[in-house]
Parts: structure tokens; C-alpha cells; sequence
């Protein structure tokens, strides 16, 4: 019987390892070859899902395959990111997740051990955008000077709403107590179209808003915009000062911020690649004029940018979070 030498039987499996050692390269290379999931934790027809599925369109044309946006909200965010953890570090299936849900979640429920540097790869932002104060059309106050004038005449009776205790709109109304030594009193809502129902009757007397959330109310009549906690003006109302322009404290920003995450261990070539491909569709007039339409900034940041920003996020929070005493679990 023919047996073959030695050196030919060392090359057969010199070459049998290289092939099983290109193997994951190989699948890298041809990423996406199937299907992507992105889950999200907002609700079908909200702005973040509407700018996610433009952007998943966009991507399963540069990709050749479906990208499709499963909607999973509610739970604070933790019913999107339970059931993402059991997905394979494959970078088929991705999150979208906005700051609060990585910055303010671990804070607020401390006894999850929530920890998302160890469940997640910051893969791509998306947008960020400033929150707006609103108060009823009816509304004396044409201020956010004369809003901490009614705060302080009348410690804890000017009332504020939020979608949520440990929303942005609540943290973002402790800093502003914080920074101008008021008291007044918070509103916590289930849904957001209630809440501005609320602030444009007057039952509330102003919150924080996103155009995305609060723009119904806004073309109805029913609110207006004091001001826009952000450093500068914003190009959908130019006329609208900034809250430091409208006698509030100086630097006070509130803001939100929404990735695309991946599970963690998803090999870093994948990383990269749907980080810039994400970039790229950022990068495009027409996505960017949707995205202006809700007063999004596209942020075209890398996964060192993200974690840094969830970081400053998560600081920013905690002492917020701390000052008032809040605590969810």
C-alpha cells in the first residue's frame, strides 16, 4: 500500500490548518452574509425609529442583503437589551440605544449590575439632538428667566412634566435646579403625547422637549419654546435663544444621543466596517435633511468617540441622579 512521505503529509495539514484559520477571516470579509437584525428600544413611528429605518435602507443597498428594524420598547430599554444578549457576536443582529439607556440605566438600577462596556461593542452613533423648554402657548412666562422667578417666589409649586422619572427631562429639570438653587415639583408621565397635552392645558407648567416628540403640540398651538438647552441656537428656530440667552444659567445643555451596538466579542474588522458604512449613509445630503427635519445632528463618531460620550453622559447623570435621590430597582 502507497503511503505518502512525510513532507507531503506535513503540507496536506499545514494546508488543512491555514484553511480552518481563514475560515473566520473569510466570513469577516463577506460581511453581512445574511440577513441584519437592528433592534430597537423605541416604538414604531417615534423619531429615533424613523431615522433607524432610513438608515437600515440605506444599508441593505451597500450591503445586497435585508436589514430589518425589530421594535422591541418599553421596560425603561431593558426589554430591547435582555433580549439582545443572547444574540451571537456576529454583527447580524445590532441596538440602538439612546444615552440614558447606556449612561442613566446603570445608575438607576443599580442592583441589575448593568454594566454595558461588558455587553456591548460601540459600533456607530447615529444623531444627537437638544432638548427645547416648552410651556403653554397661554403661558405668562416668555423666559426662562421668568420661569426661575416663579420658581423661587413660590418654592415646590411650579410644576414640571417628563416622560418618565429618570428621563432626560427629569434629570435635565434637577440640573436646572441644581444650577439656580429652585425647588419645583416633577410630573412623570407614561407617554409622551400625554405629557404635552398636559403642558399645553396648563396642567404642567413647562418641560423639556424634543422637536421629534413635542412638534405636534407645537403646530397645533398648543406649546411654544422658551428656549433650547443647547450652546448655541439651533437652524429649525433660529428666533429661539439658547437658555443661557433667555436668563438661565450659562452651559446648561440637555441633550440625547442614539448607537448602534454590538454584542460584545464581535470581531473588530466587523466593528469597523459597520461603523463606517453607517458614516457613509451619515454622510449623505438626503439623510441629513430627514434627520433636520426632528432637529437631529447626525454623529458620524467612532466606537472610541461613543464610549467617551457615554462616559461624559454618564457623569453628567450621576450627579443628578445623586442630588436627587433617585433610585429605580
Amino acid at each position: 500500500m502507497h503511503r505518502p512521505s512525510p513532507s507531503l503529509t506535513h503540507r496536506r495539514l499545514w494546508a488543512a490548518a491555514a484553511v480552518l484559520l481563514a475560515a473566520p477571516v473569510a466570513a469577516q470579509q463577506a460581511y453581512p452574509n445574511r440577513p441584519v437584525t437592528m433592534i430597537s428600544s423605541f416604538s414604531v413611528g417615534s423619531g429615533p425609529d424613523t431615522v433607524l429605518r432610513l438608515v437600515a435602507e440605506k444599508l441593505g443597498g451597500m450591503w445586497g442583503q435585508r436589514v430589518v428594524v425589530e421594535n422591541r420598547p418599553g421596560g425603561a430599554g431593558f426589554i430591547a437589551i435582555d433580549g439582545f444578549r443572547r444574540a451571537a457576536p456576529d454583527g447580524h443582529t445590532l441596538l440602538q440605544l439612546d444615552s440614558e439607556q447606556l449612561a442613566a440605566l446603570p445608575l438607576l438600577y443599580k442592583q441589575r449590575n448593568y454594566d454595558p462596556d461588558a455587553i456591548f461593542e460601540y459600533t456607530a452613533g447615529l444623531f444627537r439632538t437638544f432638548f427645547m423648554v416648552s410651556t403653554a402657548s397661554g403661558s405668562p412666562w416668555r423666559s426662562v428667566a421668568d420661569l426661575i422667578a416663579a420658581a423661587r417666589r413660590e418654592p415646590g409649586s411650579v410644576t414640571y412634566g417628563s416622560w418618565g422619572i429618570g428621563s432626560p427631562g427629569h434629570l435635565g429639570g434637577v440640573a436646572l435646579e441644581s444650577a439656580t438653587q429652585v425647588k419645583m415639583l416633577h410630573v412623570p408621565y407614561k407617554e409622551t403625547p400625554q405629557l404635552f397635552a398636559s403642558v399645553g392645558n396648563g396642567d404642567v407648567a413647562w418641560s423639556f422637549a424634543t422637536l421629534a416628540s413635542s412638534q405636534g403640540a407645537y403646530q397645533a398651538g398648543k406649546i411654544r419654546y422658551l428656549a433650547v438647552a443647547a450652546p448655541k441656537r439651533i437652524s429649525q428656530f433660529p428666533d429661539v435663544p439658547t437658555v443661557s440667552e433667555s436668563g438661565g444659567p450659562a452651559g446648561l445643555e440637555v441633550s440625547s444621543f442614539a448607537a448602534i451596538l454590538a454584542p460584545k466579542g464581535t470581531p473588530q474588522s466587523i466593528v469597523d466596517k459597520i461603523n463606517a458604512d453607517i458614516n457613509k449613509v451619515l454622510g449623505d445630503p438626503a439623510i441629513q435633511a430627514r434627520f433636520a427635519t426632528f432637529a437631529f445632528e447626525p454623529t458620524p463618531w467612532t466606537p472610541a468617540e461613543i464610549k467617551s460620550e457615554v462616559k461624559n453622559k454618564f457623569d453628567v447623570y450621576r450627579q443628578s441622579i445623586e442630588k436627587a435621590n433617585i433610585r429605580l430597582d
